[in-house]
């Protein structure tokens, strides 16, 4: 029930910015188990995105992005991981400037222990009905606020209008590259909602 007087659209954005946080904390049953390190959310942030991203955003200006910070705080951040073993660093193939983040095998062995999976576990004991109305409204939030604030918007390939599906073959407009299934399933620092992006006639 809303409160007299209260406005519910800094009702909501309380309960969402609580959620997250409480999502994030170390409870009893997510401490990092012996022999592992104990991660900064910032840490935590970052070893997910480069563990969900696709390969044409695994870099540290992709990550700077989604973090909404600076490339020099999350250079730092990024440069932690790599000293931790959780990342690796490799010369990006077609771009021998840039350099792409891999999450090393002590880095997944981690994310199994992430304070994260027991939001995961509360979210999905949901009604898939929910869910699904959930995952809209936030998504539409996700996409309003960051076109007012002028913000990049992650997504997976299979959502998004730089895709093109054809049967069994994807293609993506932004990239010109061919999309394998993993790449259809990760997060892009390219992803656009289709109600954002047209493309014009040809």
């Amino acid at each position: 029930m809303t409160k007299p007087n209260s406005d519910p659209g800094s009702d909501l954005a309380d309960l969402i910015v609580y959620l997250a946080r409480l999502g994030q904390a170390s409870g009893a049953c997510t401490a990092p188990a012996e022999g592992h390190p104990s991660l900064t959310g910032a840490q935590w942030t970052a070893l997910r995105y480069f563990a969900h991203a696709n390969r044409f955003s695994r870099t540290p200006s992709g990550f700077s992005q989604y973090h909404a910070t600076t490339r020099g705080t999350a250079s730092q951040t990024v440069k932690s991981l790599v000293t931790l073993g959780l990342l690796s660093r490799r010369t990006h193939q077609s771009d021998g400037r840039s350099t792409v983040l891999d999450v090393t095998e002590a880095g997944h062995d981690l994310l199994r222990h992430d304070p994260m999976r027991d939001l995961r576990q509360v979210l999905s004991r949901l009604k898939p009905e929910t869910q699904g109305a959930l995952a809209d409204a936030l998504g539409q939030a996700i996409s309003d606020l960051a076109q007012a604030r002028n913000a990049p918007v992650f997504g997976t390939c299979a959502d998004c209008n730089h895709c093109e599906t054809e049967g069994s073959t994807s293609y993506c407009h932004c990239t010109q590259s061919m999309l394998s299934l993993p790449d259809m399933r990760a997060i892009c620092v390219d992803f656009q909602p289709a109600r954002l992006t047209t493309y014009p006639d040809t």
